[in-house]
């Protein structure tokens, strides 16, 4: 299975990818964790990547599709993963698509972790993780509504999207995400 899990900054995608990878057995493949890799690293994309982050700007699309096609190549990608911050844009959403299609194979199901901006500026403030300032995690936020939002539409279009109440126990939230994926297993059979 191919899933991708959209919301926030914030909203939890991590924590659920995490409960999602144990359940499914496949790769989490984040590009907020592989960027921040890379700017650790301070390879060549990493340090370009590192001024459009810091200023709470989307890493153009080279960058991130370049890192998301050599990853999706790994052998433990063949059988299904969990793409976790990309696609965030409609072109970044085609060309996934069209790498996918290259491969036969396609996205499975679209999970949508809705949650509301003050809980998600909340739990910022409770993780305090090095990229969360509160001026840069607010314009984080307005790039999602702005850039991403866009994708519930383009596979809601497709039947592929699920949207998830993204309060409550992380528990409850996975208990709904579970359900979200077995309707995408039934889907995909048929």
């Amino acid at each position: 299975m191919r899933i991708i899990l959209i919301g926030p900054p914030g909203a939890g995608k991590g924590t659920q990818c995490q409960r999602l990878v144990e359940f499914l057995k496949v790769p989490h493949l984040s590009t907020g964790e592989m960027l921040r890799a890379e700017v650790r690293s301070r390879t060549p994309a990493g340090v370009e990547a590192a001024n459009f982050m810091e200023q709470g700007q989307l890493v153009p699309d080279p960058i991130i599709v370049g890192m998301v096609s050599r990853r999706l190549q790994a052998p433990d990608c063949r059988s299904g993963c969990l793409l976790d911050g990309f696609p965030r844009t409609l072109p970044q959403a085609e060309t996934l698509d069209d790498l996918l299609e290259r491969r036969a194979m396609t996205v499975d199901g679209v999970i949508e972790l809705a949650v509301p901006r003050d809980e998600l500026v909340r739990r910022m403030l409770a993780r305090r993780r090095e990229d969360d300032d509160p001026e840069i995690f607010s314009k984080r936020i307005t790039s999602f509504e702005v850039q991403t939002a866009p994708l519930l539409d383009y596979y809601l279009r497709q039947g592929k999207l699920a949207s998830i109440d993204g309060l409550g126990t992380a528990e409850e939230i996975f208990d709904r995400v579970k359900i979200a994926v077995r309707r995408f297993e039934r889907t995909a059979r048929s």
